[in-house]
């Protein structure tokens, strides 16, 4: 028997492109949570179950893809109906830990509005537009709140918050049943014309639907790596099925029960494949496995598998070529008709720039504008009237350059980084460590440890130390929040490791509470599964302090770029022998000195707290007895 979690979705209601008068008013549009994994069951008869398993578990996850998940409600003045998302693969339902906002407050760009406890985790969740607080309709506290329940609403105008006083859960659920006489009737059907074909997998056997899961909560598309199982082949329970990698890393998902491959639907190497997307058909039995050869999913957008090198495009004739480009203009820059939604925001920036809003394509709910979508417009211009088009330019010459495909991981390092450069206020602060006792120190523990098979690094030592630095100074083991600054009570150093597709910071738990030989095991660990691709999201996912360091490459020193939301990274170069100053019958010794850089938000941390953790800091390195107090 195959195992199946199953997640249903509101279907959609009615679209109109002008609002009706409602009691409460039925939903316009519904849209369900971007992000979300989903294995359906399409056959004739009952079935039996399936499911997939993920090792997804961290202690506080942070969801941007809430705003997927609201209805448009026209009745009472102009509202968004915000639903629970589903906020882990097996998630049905969860509880409302704590909301984060409160009623008639105003929710900005990227604020986090509520912590749900979901099967796996407490996970909070953030909007990406500007709105208000209307109404809370599921208390905190709630248990067991369905997936899609409506849990509050939001408005565009603070002006707009007393309509929704009285609104409760019930009248919106009695108003969605029993819509309306004023509502406008809907129009006749139009005449039967030929039958449509039978839904796809309706003269099938019984079989199931692997679509493409949310594998982190940032995860919006993700490519096939690699299929670990071929068509025809059995799944025993707990098998590896495919290999795919998401915005962070490559993550591997499998079957919990028995079954076998009949169909695979997206190749190998296919890029950008949007979440929800089929994967794969799994059938229970063997002898079902040939029904499925030509099977075909219709209603499936298109997914661009990895093409193969294209041909030398042919030089077009330039007055023929200009005229289907003249034609297709107009087309594309007609403005669209009726209402047209739009976030303050976007509406501030549109009239600053002098543009319409009904020329621009939204991308929000419900065709909503946002400022993305605003910021990426480019007015079409008239094509000018030219005799004969310009000459191509020159190409390069064959072989003199290779174009590498970027791979999401790395396209999300450079999001991130640009983020961190363009709207952190860095500054830098310096110091030189005296590290002869940390080396001696060193090599009396792993005479100890050798039988144990453990070799302390420096890097363990470093570790450490930034970690009571960040109890001795904890404002340098904080977060910038927009509205507040979070002081963690924990230190969670996350540690750069450079893998073959790109950096990544596996995190080292409650590191002020580890020792030496604890921090090296899980370092190891960790760098390993790292350089692998096998991180789960929670091993690297948070973190409130990091330790970029390059002196193994005899790097001497430099500046590292802090990793929103913390407020501080330590760049660490290589030590090196340096004459000091000493009263001695020389006059001088030679030390082991040791180069640092911390990089500070000024925002949470100011120069002069920074310099405090880089003197606690010193203090624990060149007196490393200290630490164990």
């Amino acid at each position: 028997m195959l195992r199946l979690i199953l997640r249903l979705r509101p279907t959609a209601g009615l679209c109109s492109s002008r609002p009706r008068v409602l009691s409460l008013g039925p939903a316009v549009s519904s849209r369900s949570v971007r992000g979300t994994g989903c294995v359906k069951r399409l056959h004739s008869v009952a079935g039996s179950r399936s499911g997939l398993s993920f090792s997804n578990r961290a202690a506080l996850l942070r969801y941007p893809q809430l705003h997927g998940s609201c209805q448009r409600f026209y009745s009472l003045p102009p509202h968004q109906k915000v639903e629970l998302p589903a906020l882990s693969p097996t998630m049905q339902t969860g509880t409302i830990a704590r909301w984060e906002k409160k009623e008639g407050e105003k929710i900005s760009e990227g604020d986090l509005i509520a912590e749900v406890e979901t099967d796996k985790a407490t996970v909070g969740f953030e909007m990406l537009e500007e709105c208000y607080l209307a109404k809370i309709l599921v208390p905190e506290g709630t248990r067991d709140v369905n997936i899609g329940s409506v849990i509050c609403i939001t408005v565009d105008s603070p002006d707009l918050i007393p309509a929704f006083k009285d609104v409760t859960l019930d009248s919106l659920q009695a108003a969605g049943a029993a819509p309306s006489a004023s509502a406008a009737t809907p129009p006749p059907p139009p005449p039967a014309a030929a039958t449509p074909p039978a839904a796809p997998g309706s003269s099938y056997p019984t079989h199931l639907k692997i679509t493409l899961p949310a594998l982190s909560p940032t995860m919006t598309m993700g490519t096939v790596q690699r299929w670990e199982k071929k068509v025809g082949e059995k799944l025993g329970e707990g098998d590896l099925l495919a290999e795919i990698e998401t915005d962070k890393a490559t993550i591997g998902f499998e079957v919990q029960e028995e079954g076998y491959l009949a169909k695979i639907m997206i190749p190998e190497g296919t890029r950008d494949v949007p979440l929800g997307t089929p994967l794969c058909i799994i059938v229970e039995k063997e002898s079902d496995i040939a029904a499925f050869k030509d099977y075909v999913e219709t209603g499936l957008a298109e997914v661009s598998a990895p093409p193969p090198p294209p041909p030398p495009a042919p030089t077009p004739a330039p007055v023929a070529a200009a005229a289907p480009a003249a034609a297709a203009s107009p087309a594309a820059a007609g403005p669209r008709t009726g209402r047209v939604f739009a976030s303050p925001l976007a509406k501030k920036l549109a009239a600053e720039k002098g543009l319409k809003l009904d020329q621009i394509s939204g991308s929000g709910p419900d065709g909503r504008v946002t400022r993305k979508d605003v910021d990426s417009f480019v007015p079409q211009k008239a094509a000018p009237v030219s005799p004969s088009a310009p000459a191509p330019a020159a190409a390069a010459p064959a072989g003199t350059f290779t174009d590498i495909p970027i791979s999401n991981i790395r396209k999300v390092i450079a999001q991130r980084l640009m983020q961190s450069k363009q709207t952190i206020p860095h500054y830098y602060l310096s110091i030189d460590v005296n590290m002869d006792q940390v080396l001696e120190l060193r090599k009396e523990l792993n005479a100890e440890v050798k039988a144990q098979n453990i070799k302390l690094s420096v890097n363990d030592f470093i570790i450490k130390a930034s970690a009571l630095a960040c109890l001795k100074v904890p404002e340098c083991n904080s977060s910038w929040l927009d509205t507040v600054i979070r002081q963690n009570h924990v230190v969670d150093v996350s540690v750069a490791v450079s893998t073959a597709n790109g950096l990544i910071t596996p995190i080292v738990f409650n590191a002020h509470t580890k020792g030496l030989a604890s921090i090296c095991t899980d370092v190891s660990t960790l760098a390993a599964k790292a350089r692998e691709g096998k991180l789960q999201p929670h091993e690297f996912q948070g973190g409130t302090f990091t330790i970029s360091n390059l002196g193994m490459f005899g790097v001497k020193n430099f500046s590292a770029i802090i990793n929103p939301p913390q407020s501080c990274i330590l760049a660490v170069g290589g030590s090196e022998k340096r004459l000091l100053p000493a009263d001695n019958e020389k006059g001088f010794d030679v030390a082991s000195m040791m180069s640092v850089t911390l990089s500070c938000d000024h925002r949470v941390v100011d120069g002069a707290v920074g310099a405090q953790w880089l003197a606690e800091f010193r203090k624990f390195l060149e007196k490393p007895v200290t630490m164990l107090l």
